[in-house]
């Protein structure tokens, strides 16, 4: 059937929501949007009744209930559905349901199978380490017992020690999380049990599955991304470059972006940075090419100080970032100037497309930042603002891309039920001088005003990230 006799069912919000929108409408494929009563002035609304009617809006209670949105997609007779991130992006459950219903829509995503596999950091780290790919010391299998845990906590503790490090850290993670979420580290080992404890009982709550990993909190290191995609069949596995997304929130939540992961030309490494990025993209597409990948999806690595790299996890979805890695490639050279439409490729690869390209056909050109822009109080622990925007604008540019739910023409409430995340601002230049330029004269143009029913001015991220911008691919 070709792509254009789909419907594809949004079950997302946000600005992710309006691109996979803006996607639809590129491909020539129908889509149905749904949103909830706090959402009810939030842009994908909007954007969706202009270009669809009200016939493409449907109400929900939930973003987070399945029943509804396959109520929905059933009702508006969708195809398929795409997750977006967050939300039943990873839930291979979901994923699976969608697929094997007696209705079977297509899930715009990797196949369930996939997701289940590559979604257990354990389960990921042992069939890295059957590959020979570097991952970092720490536990394989899920742990369930709390003096198990305790035991390889200590042998990694010492460990730590026997190698000279001063300060021994244990990162102690939920095992099937994921966006930074479900991480604590330890300092001390007689802290340890109430750390696992607190983490087990989160992942039960949060994931459904209580297994915990335990490893060896690696520090001074740079957080390197490396974007693959691939066709249904999984016989054509591409990549689309690496990022770096070192620059964080206390929370380990990535506040700025930059594509490609290091700049040799510009900035002095320990190591041969050229060679790290090849090998890096190597491991991470030997990975794909095992377990039969079959749509978009981000493989997370660390690299120390020292260039020694470890993989983290796989995030078997679209990633706020993908932007970033967009802005700088090309397929065949037919893209416009503004980079690749990666939603757009996923959403026509996971509706039966062939890729239609090998890797010989994709090309990168200069270097991109995406900031993402938060209402939040950095100095305070990144703590969330809420409250009225009564004022947003920026600058157009060329080399400038806005993704924003955040109306620019009327006052807009920041829902209470979410992350204050209120745009993305991606820039590309030549190099690193002219991306970081540029850069900071979009941050300097942009606008943003508001106030707390008290009457307390906005907070946000804007300082922070014109502060960063001078740091971009350091350790």
């Amino acid at each position: 059937m070709d792509i254009s006799e789909n419907k594809v069912l949004i079950a997302n919000r946000g600005e992710i929501a309006i691109r996979i929108v803006q996607a639809c409408r590129k491909l020539g494929v129908g889509f149905v949007c749904v949103y909830t009563a706090e959402d009810a002035r939030s842009g994908h609304v909007r954007l969706a009744e202009e270009l669809g009617g009200s016939a493409c809006l449907y109400r929900i209670a939930s973003y987070h209930d399945a029943n509804e949105i396959l109520s929905v997609a059933d009702t508006s007779g969708a195809t398929a559905i795409h997750p977006g991130y967050g939300f039943f992006a990873e839930d291979y459950r979901f994923a699976r349901r969608v697929t094997q219903r007696e209705r079977g829509i297509i899930f715009i995503g990797p196949s369930w199978r996939v997701i289940r596999e590559l979604g257990d950091k354990i389960n990921t780290k042992r069939l890295a380490r059957s590959l020979g790919v570097p991952t970092v010391p720490g536990s394989d299998r899920p742990i369930y017992a709390e003096l198990e845990a305790e035991e390889l906590a200590r042998s990694l503790f010492d460990f730590q020690t026997q190698q000279g490090i001063k300060n021994p850290l244990v990162l102690v993670k939920a095992s099937a999380g994921g966006g930074g979420m479900g991480i604590e580290e330890v300092h001390d080992l007689d802290l340890f049990r109430s750390v696992y404890r607190r983490v087990r009982n989160y992942a039960a709550r949060q994931f459904k599955d209580e297994g915990v990993l335990i490893e060896q909190r690696i520090r001074d290191f740079n957080h390197l991304e490396v974007q693959i995609l691939a066709d249904r069949n999984a016989r054509n596995i591409v990549h689309f470059g690496t990022r770096n997304c070192s620059i964080q929130s206390t929370g380990l939540q990535k506040r700025l972006e930059v594509a490609p992961g290091f700049d040799p030309a510009s900035v002095v490494y320990n190591f041969d940075a050229d060679r790290l990025l090849e090998d890096i993209i190597r491991h991470s597409l030997a990975l794909a090419r095992k377990v039969s990948y079959d749509n978009v999806g981000t493989w997370e690595w660390i690299v120390t100080r020292e260039g020694q790299p470890y993989l983290m996890e796989v995030n078997t979805r679209i990633q706020v970032e993908n932007g970033v890695s967009a802005a700088i490639s090309r397929i065949k050279g037919r893209e416009p100037s503004d980079g690749t439409d990666l939603i757009a490729e996923q959403i026509r690869t996971g509706l039966g497309d062939p890729l239609g390209y090998t890797q010989e056909d994709i090309s990168f050109h200069s270097m991109g930042i995406e900031y993402r822009i938060i209402a939040e109080n950095p100095d305070n622990g990144f703590a969330p603002w809420v409250g009225r925007i009564e004022k947003f604008s920026w600058n157009p540019a060329p080399w400038l891309h806005m993704h924003t739910h955040v109306p620019t023409d009327a006052p807009y409430d920041i829902p209470t039920e979410f992350d204050p995340n209120l745009a993305l601002g991606i820039v590309w230049g030549k190099d690193i001088a002219e991306v970081k330029q540029r850069g900071l004269e979009f941050l300097e143009s942009l606008r943003l005003e508001g106030s707390t029913a008290k009457g307390e001015p906005l907070q946000s991220n804007l300082a922070f990230l014109k502060k960063k911008t001078l740091d971009i691919l350091k350790f």
